[in-house]
Order: C-alpha cells, then sequence, then structure tokens
C-alpha cells in the first residue's frame, strides 16, 4: 500500500507541476522529488513527505487552482497515465535522472531569491534545475 501511495502522490505531483512538459519534464520533477527524498533534510526523506511539504511544489499549495485538478486527475487523461508509469519507475529505481542531481526548479518565467545561475545543472522544457542549493 505504501509503494502505491507513493506512485500516487509522485504522479499527481508530476502531473500538477509539469503535465505540459511532456515526459522529459515530467521525469526531470520526479527526479527533483526522488533527489530530495534520497538527501534528506527539512524537505523529508520520503517521496510522499518531500512532494506534499507545503509550499514545495506549487500544485498542493491549498491556493492554488490547480490543487483541485491534481486532486481530481484520474489515468484517463493520457498525460497523467504517462505520469503514473513514470513515478513508478521513480519508486522503482529504474528513472534515469536526466537532471543531474538537481534538488530545486523553477519555470523560466521567474526568478526566485535562492536561484544561483552558477548552480543550474539542466535547461529542460520551461524549467531550470539547480542542484547545491542551501
Amino acid at each position: 500500500m505504501a509503494r502505491e501511495k507513493a506512485i500516487d502522490v509522485i504522479a499527481r505531483t508530476i502531473w500538477g507541476e509539469a503535465r505540459g512538459e511532456g515526459d522529459e519534464g515530467m521525469a526531470a520533477v520526479a527526479a527533483v522529488i526522488m533527489n530530495r527524498a534520497a538527501k534528506g533534510g527539512w524537505w523529508g526523506t520520503t517521496p510522499i513527505a518531500v512532494a506534499l511539504m507545503p509550499w514545495q511544489f506549487s500544485a498542493w499549495n491549498v491556493n492554488d487552482p490547480n490543487r483541485a485538478k491534481v486532486e481530481a486527475v484520474t489515468t484517463a487523461d493520457p498525460a497523467f497515465a504517462r505520469a503514473v508509469e513514470i513515478a513508478t519507475a521513480a519508486i522503482d529505481g529504474t528513472l534515469p535522472d536526466i537532471t543531474g542531481g538537481a534538488t530545486h526548479y523553477h519555470t523560466k518565467a521567474v526568478s526566485p531569491a535562492w536561484a544561483d545561475q552558477s548552480k543550474i545543472v539542466a535547461d529542460i522544457g520551461n524549467h531550470l534545475f539547480y542542484a547545491g542549493v542551501a
């Protein structure tokens, strides 16, 4: 049951964050979740804890209009069906980390205060990915 719950939470997170980015973008967000869980720290030590940590993945923010969609989506949506497959590979440890160990990312449309250009490790779709961010 814990495995299925982790797959579901990761799939909903990556669908909510990157459904318009295709397989590569969703896989990159899954890698961030898994990298954070492996590293541990304030954001959690399990994929579920990492994904649901308040204010870390905007799709789960209470005030985000996307949240209702994230909670309601089913595998009838082709992008969510792919998200489930990607999340399964992440949990099974077979998803390659295309981010180079990233623990942070943001859309190119914003520039968060924590974003240090020298720590960019991947540029995938509409997102920049970072490693070594404090």
